[in-house]
């Protein structure tokens, strides 16, 4: 037996659904109908993005919950076709309220990217990778 490699949703624990799922809309993501007061949940073009309460979350894993204590040791990305779009993205993130972690710049692996915090924490990462194409639905394509 093998599990297929794929994403098919990534749920994010937040302290509050309302001003996190706020956050996000004002990010532009289309929130579904399927949401609820406990849970909201994003279209994304081939994933689903969860906002779920923190401690529901730990208690729906079997975990005991825990604070938040800075780097979580996750970070998602989003890959755009330009440095002018990680510029243009960063900036707008910023200006619905994300919190800038490191402003977009030339990086060692010879792309560009800069990372902004949701409300609570959760990274995110723009960037851009010249080596790695994106298709007509934006999603990158690696090499055999």
């Amino acid at each position: 037996m093998s599990i297929e490699p794929r994403i098919t949703m990534i749920t994010l624990g937040v302290a509050d659904v309302a001003a996190a799922t706020a956050f996000y809309q004002r990010l532009g993501f289309r929130r579904s109908s399927a949401s609820n007061d406990d849970v909201t949940f994003f279209h994304m073009n081939g994933t689903v993005l969860g906002l779920f309460g923190r401690d529901a979350l730990a208690a729906d894993a079997g975990r005991e919950p825990t604070a938040p204590q800075g780097f979580e040791g996750t970070a998602l990305a989003h890959n755009l076709g330009s440095r002018e779009a990680v510029d243009a993205a960063w900036n707008f993130a910023v200006q619905c309220g994300a919190e800038p972690v490191k402003k977009p710049h030339e990086v060692f692996w010879g792309g560009y990217s800069g990372y902004f915090a949701d409300p609570d924490g959760h990274l995110w990462e723009l960037a851009h990778n010249p080596f790695m194409e994106l298709d007509a639905s934006g999603h990158m394509t690696l090499p055999d």
